[in-house]
């Protein structure tokens, strides 16, 4: 088995276990973690590509909202300490290479000789 072969095996069964995990929390958990969800039937196929996708995470969210260890005040103040380091370091890297980037310029080669494109024969403009 080759790696391109590997790949699409990998996405198929990450799909596969997506569509079990949509099937059961589209079912069974939507109406059970979110008081908003109950009887809402039309949004539910919109949100299938997003739990394919994103499974994992469904299911540890589910897990942490049914046993009850969610942390309410937590989710409205998030960590927040790296955003300053993030939003400086961007600022750098934007600055730079936008600063490569004009200074790099093409140059032609010595030898080269522009060439005068001509309509084709038995055309007329």
């Amino acid at each position: 088995m080759n790696t391109a072969e590997a790949l699409v095996d990998f996405v198929r069964i990450w799909f596969m276990i997506g569509g079990v995990v949509a099937a059961f929390f589209l079912v069974i958990g939507i109406d059970r973690i979110d008081e908003d969800a109950r009887g809402a039937y039309v949004f539910r196929p919109l949100i299938v590509p997003g739990i394919l996708l994103i499974w994992p995470l469904v299911l540890w969210r589910w897990w942490v909202l049914e046993t009850g260890r969610d942390n309410p005040d937590a989710r409205f103040h998030p960590v927040r300490s790296a955003h300053g380091v993030a939003a400086f370091s961007m600022a750098i890297i934007i600055t730079v290479t936008v600063i490569i980037g004009l200074s790099n310029r093409q140059e032609w080669p010595a030898d080269f000789e522009p060439v005068r494109l001509s309509a084709p024969e038995g055309t007329s403009q």
